[in-house]
């Protein structure tokens, strides 16, 4: 069941487009920043649970697109924040509502009088797999561990 699960869910977790020439997880850096307004780049590091190398390479391909700006933080000449350009917020908008389009997709396969059972267990799962990635002691990367 889980290796189906995997094979079902790639296309969150492939370096190919999403929708609108963006990949998924291209789409969460700039999700993150729409909340914050700005964001340093450090801080994504956090939340994408990756390492600096793989922020970057998600990152610039942004920025040279035009849908980030990269400027000097204000309290540290060496770091770094991301701020959102209009043509950011643009494309963050298109993507949401083909990711809206595609989660309702989602939704409309599964039977209605199953649905919240269906979401409840989805959410469940995940914190398990949150749970167990923090307690593994096996070959799991410490890079892979989900902040709780």
């Amino acid at each position: 069941m889980l290796i189906r699960l995997a094979r079902e869910t790639r296309c969150c977790s492939q370096d190919g487009a999403f929708c609108a020439g963006i990949t998924f997880h291209q789409f969460i850096v700039l999700d993150a920043i729409v909340k914050k307004r700005e964001i340093h780049l450090s801080d994504l590091h956090e939340i994408l649970s990756v390492e600096k190398s793989t922020t970057t390479r998600l990152v610039n391909p942004l920025i040279k697109k035009g849908f980030l700006s990269r400027q000097k933080a204000e309290h540290d000449s060496r770091a770094v924040k991301l701020i959102l350009t209009k043509k950011g917020v643009d494309i963050h908008e298109k993507v949401s509502s083909c990711l809206a389009g595609f989660l309702q997709s989602i939704v409309k396969n599964i039977p209605e009088a199953q649905l919240d059972n269906v979401l409840g267990s989805v959410e469940i799962f995940s914190r398990a797999i949150r749970g167990a990635i923090g307690e593994s002691r096996c070959a799991i990367n410490s890079r892979m561990r989900i902040k709780r």
